[in-house]
């Protein structure tokens, strides 16, 4: 059966694009689904923490992922990526920005298929999902974390997914193994009570992230008894690579005015580029075929990132990646590495999900009275000379919803001033990563 949805696959992608898949990047990214949960009954299980859960199988007939990608997914995605941006940009505005909305919005689309009744409605608005039927959601997902996945020479990209059960609850049978057959997710019974679980959690996501997501849990309550984690791990280097013979200290400009001096990488070449009244953009590829590219939006000095931004949505979105060309050109970037984490609870919210997080959520297709608490999301990412690498984490944590909600915890082409930057897959559309750099640190 594996071999056929591969083959299906395979003929899929010739049929659509006339030459197989590659992937390139460096990119590495962990979203993490932490379900607390309170369970009302008990599962029997002797299941070493390491081994794969004997957790009960579903009885229904559960639909086998499809071999073709629903572009509305991809739409979805998009959508949902740019509106949790512009939410973000509320409270960070003047901050360095960096956010895996890839990340985000798979690691929902797992939860949400444990949500019911108008919690479930109101994770669809907020997702884009309100035209996808949770058939066409999972097939579509299981679909695209192949295609990604297609090997390349330069370029490393594995999608993990994984349950962690507490040994004294038990969850809907559908809800596991759609989790299973779709997200391909292991699942595995877990002594909570022992101290060491977290680390067995952690050394996990330490491992499908190759080590730069190193910790998502940092405690397990007594009120959780279940974490669904998904991992994502990205490494590829650009194209072309710069010379680091070149890179030398420039000034980049703050939008206080203020200037100082960073490392600057420079390079020219061929590039897919595109301008108009309000910015420059180029499209720098990975890889050999070029398949995934870091892509560099930089407001001209009559105009600013808040102008920008008024203007970054799906149409306009569609239409600049429509209007770029093989253009000859000179490019400066600096050189950056940084870290952000950010709480999600307001933000989705504002979306459409805050009954999701309140007394009133119905999340019955996953387990008894339940509710979200708090979404956290992290990211890492560094762009040097080789190319880009970059992690992130999401983790959605599930509460009784007896349980009272705690504060949000408080969260911290010459590109020589603030731009908003993406790195996204050309084949399916998929933005990965986009963030907002207002101030480089290397």
């Amino acid at each position: 059966m594996k071999q056929e949805f591969s083959n299906a696959r395979e003929n899929f992608l010739q049929r659509r694009y006339g030459v197989r898949l590659g992937r390139r990047y460096v990119l590495a990214a962990a979203s993490v689904v932490l379900m607390s949960v309170i369970g009302c009954s008990q599962v029997n299980s002797s299941t070493s923490a390491f081994a794969q859960s004997r957790l009960p199988r579903s009885e229904s007939p559960i639909p086998k992922p499809a071999s073709n990608l629903d572009s509305k997914l991809i739409a979805a995605n998009t959508k949902f990526g740019f509106k949790l941006f512009s939410e973000v940009l509320k409270n960070d505005n003047n901050k360095n920005i960096f956010v895996s909305p890839s990340s985000v919005a798979l690691a929902l689309a797992m939860t949400y298929n444990g949500a019911s009744g108008s919690t479930k409605e109101a994770i669809a608005k907020a997702l884009e999902f309100k035209e996808l039927s949770l058939q066409q959601i999972n097939s579509s997902n299981a679909v695209l974390k192949n295609l990604l996945e297609n090997p390349d020479p330069k370029v490393q990209l594995t999608i993990a997914n994984s349950l962690w059960a507490s040994k004294e609850a038990s969850f809907n049978p559908d809800f596991l193994q759609r989790n299973r057959d779709f997200y391909a997710a292991r699942v595995t019974n877990l002594n909570f009570t022992d101290t060491g679980a977290p680390s067995i959690i952690n050394e996990w996501v330490n491992e499908k992230t190759r080590g730069k997501i190193s910790k998502i849990v940092e405690k397990i309550e007594p009120s959780q008894v279940l974490y669904l984690i998904n991992a994502i791990y990205f490494k590829g280097s650009w194209t072309n690579e710069f010379d680091k013979q070149q890179t030398a200290e420039y000034p980049f400009y703050l939008s206080s005015g203020q200037q100082k001096q960073h490392p600057m990488m420079s390079q020219s070449g061929d590039y897919k580029y595109y301008e108009n009244q309000q910015f420059q953009a180029v499209s720098l590829p990975y890889g050999k075929d070029g398949n995934i590219s870091f892509y560099v939006f930089l407001p001209k000095r009559n105009s600013s990132l808040v102008g920008f931004y008024q203007n970054l949505k799906v149409e306009n979105w569609e239409n600049w990646m429509s209007q770029f060309s093989k253009r000859e050109g000179f490019i400066r970037l600096p050189r950056f590495k940084m870290d952000y984490d950010i709480t999600l609870n307001n933000a989705l919210g504002a979306l459409g999900m805050a009954e999701a997080f309140s007394n009133k959520a119905n999340f019955s297709a996953m387990g008894k009275d339940l509710k979200m608490s708090e979404v956290k999301h992290k990211t890492f990412v560094e762009v040097n000379e080789e190319g880009t690498e970059a992690a992130a984490a999401t983790s959605v944590e599930i509460m009784p919803l007896s349980a009272q909600l705690s504060p949000p915890k408080a969260f911290r082409m010459i590109v020589d001033r603030p731009f908003f930057c993406a790195i996204r897959d050309n084949q399916t559309g998929s933005i990965l990563f986009m963030g907002s750099i207002v101030e480089p640190h290397s």
